[in-house]
């Protein structure tokens, strides 16, 4: 069963193969779609500081019944800190909200601030805000440190003073949107990566391409995406609050044949427009 699958992170941290994603989920609500996630099987729970839910969040992972080493919770550096002074207190910050004792993987959630996406040169920047993920996952605060919607040029720089590699990099993907490439170059430096949006947001449930293929498996469209993104090798992490949608997205014991492989990896997604991709990357 996928709930109890995972990979294995370049530390030997062991991760779930499949999350749930919280992104527009609100602080209020969170907690109980957690509890409800945990009561299903799921142990992966994936936040961010930009989400505004980790109070939530942290009461939902303390609230669970389920021991917090069974529990693997993700939260992200907000884009916009680029000093290892506010990244340290932020991070800081993020521990205390959660109140979890610790966290399993954190992340700087863009390589820019999102109001300069792919803009300015922020080199420096990412360079102090990794340094203060590395003193928090050298003092035990963090288990595993990576990144999110970086480029293999956003990798290198960190690489070029990095004490610690990055050991996760999340990003966009889904069928019509495979950054190939990407996840080569990850997987080639034992970086492994996490597909956030394997649904697109939902465009994907009115791809004409995609909903036949899904029919021929005799699968939902989601659970169509949500298996394709775990065959590229991919963490995968669907956002829902609805338990009836986290069951369904866990039910992808299956198997998309090489053929059909190849073509949801060649597919464009034709009605994804420029602010829409652009707009995506706040909900990694």
């Amino acid at each position: 069963m996928i709930l109890d699958e995972t990979y294995t992170l370049a530390n030997g941290v062991a991760i779930p193969r499949l999350g749930l994603g919280t992104w527009q989920i609100s602080d209020a609500s969170v907690a109980e779609a957690v509890r409800a996630a945990v009561r299903i099987g799921y142990r992966g729970i994936d936040s961010a500081q930009a989400y505004g839910n980790e109070r939530g969040l942290g009461e939902g992972v303390r609230t669970s019944g389920v021991p917090r080493e069974q529990l693997f919770v993700t939260t992200k550096l907000a884009a916009e800190i680029k000093d290892r002074a506010g990244a340290a207190a932020a991070i800081e910050g993020s521990l205390a909200t959660l109140d979890i004792g610790y966290v399993d993987l954190m992340l700087i959630h863009g390589p820019q601030p999102w109001d300069d996406f792919r803009g300015g040169d922020y080199s420096d920047g990412n360079r102090q805000a990794w340094a203060a993920l590395e003193d928090a996952y050298e003092a035990g605060r963090i288990r595993a440190i990576g990144v999110s919607n970086f480029l293999p040029a956003d990798i290198e720089n960190i690489l070029s003073g990095a004490r610690v590699a990055p050991q996760v990099n999340q990003v966009l993907a889904h069928p019509g949107n495979t950054p190939s490439e990407l996840i080569e170059y990850c997987r080639a430096r034992g970086i492994q990566v996490e597909a956030y949006s394997p649904i697109a947001h939902g465009e994907m449930l009115s791809n004409g391409e995609v909903t036949a293929m899904a029919g021929r498996y005799g699968v939902t469209v989601p659970q169509l995406c949500i298996r394709y993104t775990l065959q590229l090798g991919t963490v995968s992490l669907p956002k829902t609050a609805n338990p009836a949608h986290m069951l369904s997205n866990s039910q992808v014991d299956f198997v998309i044949s090489d053929d059909d492989m190849s073509t949801l990896r060649a597919l464009r997604a034709d009605r994804y427009s420029e602010d829409n991709d652009l707009f995506s990357h706040h909900s990694a």
